[in-house]
């Protein structure tokens, strides 16, 4: 169920800028936030391309998930774009236009704290809108055969998350991490950064990923003996 809570939506206050690399395309890429109107939500536009085609930040145009979060929309792609996403919603920034001169978001470290450095030098502004929110009236269950992941959605009085993960791997074992407000994101989240083992970078690479990947951006685990 969808209701107007009792906050106001916000944008950012000024335009602000990164450049960097994007991690499976390998080029060189920059990035602009841009303040939005009210419900806009997160809006991508490839500036790069003829009539700067925008394309919505909407699980619905998701078409991957593999190594990154692509959105797709006429044939337009939109690469790797859940450290961005993630910057976004940790600072609950409502309405932002975010333009790339590629397909993919600058990888930076690896991590969303570069783009929240970012967006908070330029501080908020509140809009006249309310915010829209969704409630939990029910437990939503989602899992995936294929890959084994799971989702679990239950009503609670509070923004909560709580992941676990088991990459059926002695040097991580099994990890847990909880969110227990909003708030804590940039502290507790945001320096989190992309990592990989190292057997799987010949794979990446066959499979035309990773170009613009190393160890500046992303941590690799050994997590099996490899030949001298």
């Amino acid at each position: 169920m969808i209701i107007k809570s009792e906050s106001k939506q916000t944008t950012i206050s000024k335009k602000v800028s990164l450049k960097g690399v994007g991690l499976h395309t390998g080029l060189e890429v920059e990035i602009n936030f841009l303040p939005a109107d009210v419900n806009n939500g997160y809006t991508f536009r490839r500036i790069d391309l003829e009539g700067m085609p925008i394309i919505k930040a909407d699980a619905n145009l998701v078409t991957n998930t593999q190594r990154g979060t692509c959105l797709e929309k006429n044939g337009v792609s939109i690469q790797t774009c859940e450290h961005v996403l993630a910057a976004l919603v940790g600072l609950e920034i409502d309405n932002v236009i975010i333009e790339l001169s590629t397909s993919e978001p600058p990888i930076m470290d690896g991590s969303s704290k570069y783009f929240v450095e970012a967006l908070e030098s330029v501080g908020t502004i509140e809009q006249e809108a309310f915010r829209e929110v969704f409630v939990v009236k029910d437990v939503i269950s989602y899992s995936d055969e294929e890959t084994g992941n799971e989702i679990t959605i239950i009503p609670s009085e509070e923004y909560q998350i709580t992941t676990m993960v088991d990459f059926g791997t002695k040097v991580l074992g099994t990890q847990n991490a909880t969110l227990q407000h909003l708030s804590d994101f940039k502290e507790e989240i945001s320096n989190s950064r992309t990592f990989s083992f190292l057997h799987e970078l010949e794979t990446l690479l066959e499979h035309g990923l990773i170009k613009g990947g190393d160890l500046n951006n992303a941590i690799v685990y050994v997590d099996k003996p490899i030949s001298k």
